[in-house]
């Protein structure tokens, strides 16, 4: 559901606002998502821009502060020569969620204690830390070969008594059929960063979204303008893609 609130200056309205899921502050609706896409390219300059500026993905161990803990993430910088594994080491929107998580629920804009998260593409975990910490009851979600280093950092960093919520973490292939676990109930937030990596995977992800949301869910993902042309290596096919002209 949906209620909107139009902002008007000098008799003129300027954008409507709506307050949708669960998310308690009024959000501008993206009616055209390929037109939005194209300002925030054109804003930004990814050309320009410094990649990885807040992560170390050469370190095994990424260190920072958040929700009064200090995190220790670890990290397997040599796992990236495998084929299609990003999940093995930080990035920067990872970093910028976890940030966003901690400064909109300390803001009053966001309430995540006692509310069911998922988290698709967890990685390292470090989304999923923060969350945990802020309250939620969340489940960390990856593919089947990701999830040792993940447990690993969910036991290293959420086992402190005075963590607000809890951290469980479970496989997901996205496009596969939802453990009741994910789905009953539907959970209040499913969390993301840097989910779209690969073209051929945004299909799945989708379809997953879907089985995963309510009414009352709120999608809230994260990623990086990067280059105009990216690569992604999926096992000996590199699929390569840009902005249509």
């Amino acid at each position: 559901m949906e209620d909107s609130v139009t902002a008007v200056s000098d008799g003129e309205e300027v954008e409507t606002l709506v307050t949708i899921g669960s998310y308690g502050e009024p959000v501008r609706l993206v009616r055209d998502s390929s037109e939005e896409i194209l300002l925030l390219w054109a804003i930004q300059q990814p050309t320009l821009s410094k990649q990885n500026a807040f992560v170390f993905q050469s370190s095994l161990k990424l260190e920072l502060e958040a929700c009064g803990h200090r995190l220790i993430i670890s990290q397997s910088p040599s796992s990236m020569s495998t084929p299609g594994v990003t999940g093995a080491v930080m990035w920067d929107s990872g970093i910028i969620l976890g940030k966003f998580l901690e400064h909109a629920v300390d803001s009053g804009g966001l309430l995540l204690r006692g509310k069911k998260v998922v988290e698709l593409g967890a990685g390292c975990g470090l989304v999923g830390c923060v969350a945990a910490l802020l309250g939620a009851v969340i489940v960390l979600t990856d593919l089947p070969d990701r999830l040792r280093l993940l447990k690993k950092n969910i036991e290293n960093n959420v086992t402190e008594n005075d963590v607000l919520g809890s951290a469980t973490v479970r496989e997901l292939i996205w496009g596969d059929d939802l453990d009741s676990e994910l789905t009953d109930p539907l959970p209040d937030y499913v969390l993301g960063s840097d989910v779209i990596y690969s073209e051929g995977a945004v299909t799945d992800l989708l379809a997953t979204l879907k089985k995963l949301c309510g009414i009352q869910t709120t999608i809230i993902l994260t990623g990086e303008l990067r280059n105009g042309l990216h690569c992604w290596a999926r096992g000996s096919e590199t699929v390569a893609s840009g902005l249509s002209q």
